[in-house]
């Protein structure tokens, strides 16, 4: 008798310990699960955002006539809620070798914020215009094109170590110059030597114009110049470093508001509000 009362005991007590066990294997179980649910909603979250950046990579390539995609990334998770509502919070394109008849080739960057575009118009690839609260336009001239515009090809771009700006656009009379003018170095004709000479130069807005004027002969560590040019030689030599690039719009239309050298390139930028952004003009004007 008491022999059956404790095995009786016995099953009841250990019957709680199986329980626990079981217990614990669906909570394992259902974490496995739901790694996995939250890995596929990765998965297919960045492949729709891919898919809608390849969509507006090909837009502005064909309205642009640009030989190849832009790079465009669409930053926020989840993609899908924001394509849900329609509403994208950060937008980045870069295009590079953007046709410019005065300089060539120009490299164009845009940030976009509060970006409104329907998710079907996104992903089908039908969207041509898009509102946007505000976007930031770069455009960015490289030495070389710069060298071939102003007919010196070995041209060479640098900003000096210190600034001379004083808000009256240098020599070259009203505007925005650099905060830092720049220090431009090439191969040029002085009388009737061909020799490297390096000038410090202002960079001017007017408008949609982008002025460079040479204003000085330039002998610090960032230029090459190892001689003086004679007197009577002199303006002749800085006129070559002297140009006005016209007109420059930013992407989308944006104006420029502001010039300044970064690394090799002078890079021009402006911002807009409430701008209406046409897929097919990711251009400059021509």
């Amino acid at each position: 008798m008491f022999r059956g009362q404790i095995s009786a005991s016995l099953r009841r007590t250990a019957a709680p310990v199986l329980g626990e066990a079981g217990k614990n294997d669906v909570v394992r179980k259902l974490i496995i699960g739901l790694v996995c649910l939250v890995g596929l909603v990765v998965v297919v979250d960045f492949g729709a955002a891919a898919y809608s950046e390849y969509r507006v990579s090909r837009a502005l390539r064909e309205g642009g006539s640009l030989t190849a995609d832009p790079e465009v990334t669409i930053h926020g998770f989840p993609f899908l809620t924001q394509a849900r509502n329609g509403k994208y919070d950060n937008v980045e394109v870069r295009a590079r070798q953007v046709p410019n008849d005065m300089i060539g080739e120009v490299t164009i960057e845009a940030t976009l914020n509060g970006v409104s575009v329907p998710a079907s118009a996104l992903l089908d690839g039908s969207v041509r215009t898009v509102p946007v609260d505000h976007l930031d336009g770069r455009m960015m001239i490289d030495a070389t094109d710069l060298g071939r515009f102003l007919g010196i090809p070995d041209l060479q771009v640098s900003a000096p170590p210190a600034s001379k700006s004083d808000g009256t656009g240098g020599s070259g009379g009203s505007g925005s110059p650099t905060t830092g003018g720049i220090v431009l170095t090439g191969t040029v004709p002085v009388g009737p030597l061909q020799t490297s000479v390096s000038v410090q130069a202002d960079l001017v807005l007017r408008g949609e114009q982008l002025v460079i004027v040479a204003t000085d002969f330039y002998f610090g560590p960032e230029g090459e110049a190892d001689f003086t040019v004679p007197a009577p030689l002199r303006q002749g030599v800085l006129d070559l470093f002297t140009k006005t690039i016209d007109p420059q719009s930013l992407p989308f239309g944006v104006m420029p508001t502001e010039v300044y050298a970064e690394g090799s390139q002078i890079v021009i930028e402006g911002s807009g509000d409430n701008v209406v952004v046409n897929l097919d003009e990711l251009k400059t004007k021509q």
